[in-house]
C-alpha cells in the first residue's frame, strides 16, 4: 500500500515537472502562457457571473415558493408504483438544477440513513451518474451565446431520467 501512497504524493509535483521540461523542451515561455491563460480565464468566469446569479436565483425561487413539493407530489405516484423509495425524490428533482443543492440533498439523506444503507448508496450513485443539465445549459450555453438549445434541454433531461432509473435499478439489483 506504501507505494499507492508514495505515487499519489507525487504525481502532481511530476505533472508540474513534466510541464515545466516540455515547455523549456518546445522554448514556451510557460511563465507568460500561464498568466496569459488565467487571464482569458478570468474573463471568461467575470462573463459568466450573470448567468450565474440568475440561476442561483431561480434555484432559490423554485425551492422557496414550493414549486419542488409541487414537483414532488406530482411525480410521487409513480415512483411509488415503480417502488422508488419516495425519500429519494427531493434528491431527484434538485439534481438537474444544482450540483451544490443536490450534494446538500445527498449529505442529509446519507446523514439521516447511513452510507450502507439502501437510500445512502442510491444517494451516492445517484450523485455520480445524472448531471445538473439546467446548469451546464445557462452556464455554457450563455457563455458562447448560444440562445437556440433546440433539443439539449430535453435530451440533457432524458438522459438525467434515465440515469436515474438505472440508478434505482442497479442499486436495487447489487445491494437488495
Amino acid at each position: 500500500m506504501s507505494i499507492f501512497n508514495t505515487l499519489s504524493q507525487w504525481t502532481v509535483p511530476m505533472l508540474f515537472a513534466v510541464i515545466l521540461i516540455a515547455g523549456a523542451l518546445k522554448r514556451v515561455k510557460v511563465y507568460d502562457a500561464f498568466v496569459a491563460g488565467a487571464e482569458e480565464g478570468f474573463t471568461i468566469a467575470v462573463k459568466l457571473i450573470p448567468y450565474l446569479v440568475a440561476m442561483l436565483v431561480a434555484i432559490g425561487i423554485f425551492r422557496e415558493t414550493g414549486a419542488m413539493d409541487m414537483v414532488m407530489n406530482a411525480i410521487s405516484p409513480l415512483t411509488d408504483f415503480l417502488g422508488i423509495p419516495g425519500e429519494i425524490l427531493p434528491l431527484a428533482v434538485m439534481r438537474p438544477l444544482s450540483g451544490s443543492g443536490a450534494l446538500g440533498v445527498a449529505t442529509e439523506l446519507i446523514q439521516t440513513h447511513g452510507p450502507d444503507s439502501f437510500l445512502g448508496r442510491l444517494a451516492s450513485v445517484m450523485q455520480g451518474t445524472t448531471d445538473t443539465t439546467f446548469f451546464v445549459l445557462t452556464i455554457y450555453f450563455g457563455a458562447v451565446g448560444v440562445r437556440q438549445y433546440r433539443y439539449s434541454l430535453f435530451t440533457g433531461l432524458l438522459a438525467d431520467v434515465t440515469s436515474f432509473l438505472a440508478s434505482v435499478y442497479f442499486c436495487r439489483l447489487f445491494f437488495g
